[in-house]
C-alpha cells in the first residue's frame, strides 16, 4: 500500500474494476487497480479506496481494463498533422487508384472559392512511396485528376513531395533548374521534371504554394490535440519549432492556446537548426528559450527547450548519411553514400555548443554514417562539458546502427527515439529500401532490444517513443505491438509473415515503459525532476490513459487490438 495522508477534501477521483500498469522499476505486470487522485496528482496506489471516496468523487470502473501512465509522444508534428487532416488526407489510402479517388474527392468537395488563397492550391499529403514504382509518382498521374489548380502534396516520410504541372510551372522548375545541395528533382529523359521532389527540392514548390494562415494552424492544433487524446497521448515532443522551410513560428500557435486555456496537452518544442547556418545560430536559439521561459515560467505546458538537427534524409530516395555506398542506381549518382544535410565536423560542433548552452539535442539520423557522426558528437560533448549539462540527449528514428556503435547509447547517456511501427517488414522496406541497402545492413535495422539491453551507465533510460506523425499513426498501440511483435498485425493489408529480426523485440513492458517513463524523461518529467509524469507512483502528475483490456493478459499478436478508452491530464478528464 502507497499512499500520501488522506487530505481534504477527499479524492477527486478514484480508478478501480480492472488494473494498473505502474512503469518501469515497479511490477513487470499489472496488478489490481486501486488508484486515487487528489488536485491534479496521484495520491495514492494500492490502498483501502474507501477511505478517500467524498460526496464529489468520481469513481472511474474500468471494467477489466488498465490504466497506465498517459502515453508522451517523443517526436510528433502536431500542426503539420492537424494541417493534413483538415486538408487533403491521404493517409487511409493504399494505392494509386485510392490516392486518385481520396484527391478527386478533395477537388470536388472544395473548389476555388473566390479570393480564398487556400482554395486556389490543393495542399496536403499521406501518400506512400511503395504504391508507385521507385516510389516516384508523376506530375502526369496528377494532372490527369486536376489540371488547373495547383497540386502539391507531401508523401508520408515529408522527405519527398508530388506536384502537378501547374504546381511546377509556377515554381519555375524546368529541365534547367539544378537539383540544390540537400535534395533531387526526379526528371523525364529530355531533363524536364517528372513531377517527384526529394528533400530540399521540396522547398522550391513549397516556396509559392500558399501558406496556412495563423488561424489555419491554431485549428490544425487543437484538431491534432484532441486526435491525440482521443489515443491516450497526454504530451509530446514537438520536433520542429521555427522557420522549417519557410513555415511560420509555430511556437506562437502554442502560445495563443495557452492564453485562451486551450492546450490541455503538455509540449516541449524543438527549435529548429538552420543547416545552412553554423553555431553562431546558437545565441538566437538561447535567447528565443529563455524569452519564452521567462514570459510563460518554468513550469509552463509549453517549453522550448531542445533542439532539432536533421542529420540525414531516408533510404528510399538515397539520402539516407551510410557508411558505405548504396547499391544500384544510387551508388552510381552524384551521392553514392548519401546526403549527410549536417555531418561530420558541423553536427559535432553543433552538438557540443548546444549541450553547452543547456539544450537537449534532438538528432534525426536515420542512416548509420548519421547515427556514427551523432554518437561522436556527444562524445565530444561529454569530453568538453562533462556530465553536468541539463540535456536529455536523443537520437530519433536510428534505423541503421553499425553493430559497433549500439552499446555508445549506454556508454554515452544517449536516448534512443523510436518509431517502432516502423521496425517490421512492409512493401516500401522490401521493395524500396533493402534492395539499395544489401542484406548485411538489413540485418541492422532497428536494434531496440540491443541498445535498451546495454547495462547503462546511469539512470537514463536507453528507450524513448514517437510516432513522427503525420509520417505514420500517431497510434501508440499500433507502434507497440510492432515493437513486441517485430511485424505488422496479421490482418493488416501490408502484413509480412517475416518478423524483421525477431531478436530485437522488446517486451510488452519495455515498449509501454519507453512510450511513457523514457519519453518523460527526454522531456523533463523524469525522476529527479521538479514536476515528474510517464509513471503512476504517489506524487506523479495524474496523466493517465485508460484501455478497453488488460493487454498483458491477451496474447501478443492482439496488442494491436487495445484502444483507449479515457485520457485525463493532471487528474482532469479530457477524452471518453
Amino acid at each position: 500500500m502507497t499512499q500520501i495522508s488522506r487530505p481534504e477534501p477527499p479524492a477527486d477521483t478514484l480508478f478501480t474494476g480492472g488494473v494498473v500498469y505502474r512503469g518501469p522499476g515497479r511490477d513487470a505486470v499489472p496488478s489490481a487497480l486501486q488508484v486515487a487522485v487528489v488536485d491534479g496528482r496521484i495520491a495514492a496506489v494500492d490502498a483501502d479506496l474507501g477511505a478517500w471516496r467524498g460526496p464529489a468523487t468520481e469513481v472511474v470502473d474500468l471494467a477489466g481494463g488498465m490504466l497506465h501512465a498517459g502515453f508522451i509522444d517523443a517526436h510528433l508534428h502536431p500542426i503539420q498533422g492537424g494541417l493534413e487532416r483538415l486538408g487533403c488526407d491521404l493517409s487511409e489510402g493504399a494505392s494509386a487508384q485510392d490516392y486518385a479517388r481520396l484527391i478527386a474527392d478533395y477537388a470536388q468537395l472544395n473548389p476555388p472559392r473566390g479570393c480564398d488563397a487556400s482554395r486556389a492550391w490543393i495542399t496536403g499529403g499521406g501518400w506512400s512511396m511503395s504504391a508507385f514504382a521507385g516510389g516516384t509518382p508523376s506530375a502526369a498521374e496528377l494532372d490527369a485528376i486536376e489540371a488547373i489548380r495547383p497540386v502539391f502534396l507531401y508523401n508520408r516520410d515529408h522527405h519527398g513531395a508530388w506536384a502537378n504541372s501547374a504546381a511546377l510551372a509556377l515554381a519555375g522548375i524546368t529541365a534547367a533548374t539544378p537539383d540544390p545541395a540537400d535534395g533531387r528533382i526526379e526528371r523525364l529523359p529530355d531533363g524536364s521534371p517528372q513531377g517527384t521532389l526529394h528533400e530540399g527540392a521540396t522547398a522550391l514548390v513549397a516556396a509559392v504554394a500558399p501558406s496556412p494562415t495563423p488561424d489555419h494552424e491554431y485549428a490544425a492544433l487543437l484538431e491534432a490535440q484532441s486526435y491525440a487524446h482521443s489515443l491516450g497521448i497526454t504530451a509530446w515532443q514537438d520536433a520542429i519549432v521555427g522557420d522549417y522551410f519557410g513555415a511560420s513560428d509555430t511556437a506562437l500557435v502554442y502560445r495563443r492556446a495557452l492564453a485562451e486555456g486551450r492546450l490541455t496537452a503538455d509540449v516541449v518544442g524543438a527549435l529548429w537548426w538552420d543547416r545552412n547556418r553554423g553555431i553562431e545560430q546558437v545565441p538566437d536559439l538561447v535567447a528565443k528559450r529563455d524569452k519564452h521561459a521567462s514570459e510563460l515560467g518554468a513550469a509552463s505546458r509549453f517549453r522550448l527547450t531542445a533542439v532539432k538537427i536533421m542529420a540525414d534524409g531516408v533510404p528510399e530516395n538515397g539520402t539516407a548519411s551510410m557508411l558505405k555506398p548504396y547499391l544500384g542506381a544510387f551508388a552510381e549518382g552524384e551521392h553514392p553514400l548519401g546526403i549527410p544535410f549536417v555531418g561530420g565536423r558541423a553536427l559535432i560542433d553543433a552538438i557540443v555548443a548546444l549541450d553547452a548552452a543547456g539544450f537537449s539535442a534532438h538528432v534525426h539520423a536515420i542512416g548509420d554514417r548519421a547515427v556514427r557522426d551523432t554518437l561522436d558528437g556527444f562524445a565530444a560533448a561529454r569530453e568538453a562539458n562533462g556530465w553536468s549539462t541539463p540535456g536529455r540527449h536523443h537520437i530519433a528514428h536510428v534505423q541503421f546502427v553499425h553493430p559497433d556503435d549500439v552499446a555508445r547509447f549506454a556508454a554515452l547517456g544517449v536516448t534512443a527515439n523510436i518509431q517502432a511501427l516502423w521496425a517490421c517488414y512492409e512493401p516500401q522496406l522490401r521493395e524500396l529500401t533493402a534492395p539499395v541497402v544489401g542484406p548485411e545492413r538489413v540485418g541492422h535495422q532497428y536494434p531496440f532490444a540491443s541498445i535498451h539491453r546495454t547495462a547503462p551507465t546511469d539512470v537514463r533510460p536507453r528507450l524513448c517513443a514517437g510516432s513522427d506523425w503525420p509520417v505514420s499513426t500517431p497510434d501508440p498501440w499500433a507502434a507497440i505491438h510492432v515493437a513486441v511483435n517485430r511485424q505488422l498485425p496479421a490482418d493488416d493489408p501490408e502484413h509480412d509473415p517475416e518478423p524483421l529480426l525477431a531478436h530485437e523485440a522488446l517486451t510488452l513492458a519495455e515498449a509501454l515503459d519507453a512510450y511513457t517513463a523514457g519519453s518523460a524523461f527526454i522531456n523533463g518529467r523524469g525522476p529527479g525532476d521538479s514536476e515528474v509524469s510517464g509513471v503512476i507512483e504517489v506524487g506523479a502528475v495524474a496523466d493517465l490513459a485508460a484501455t478497453d483490456r488488460d493487454p498483458f493478459a491477451g496474447l501478443a499478436a492482439s496488442i494491436h487490438a487495445t484502444k483507449n478508452v479515457g485520457t485525463w491530464v493532471a487528474g482532469r478528464r479530457v477524452f471518453g
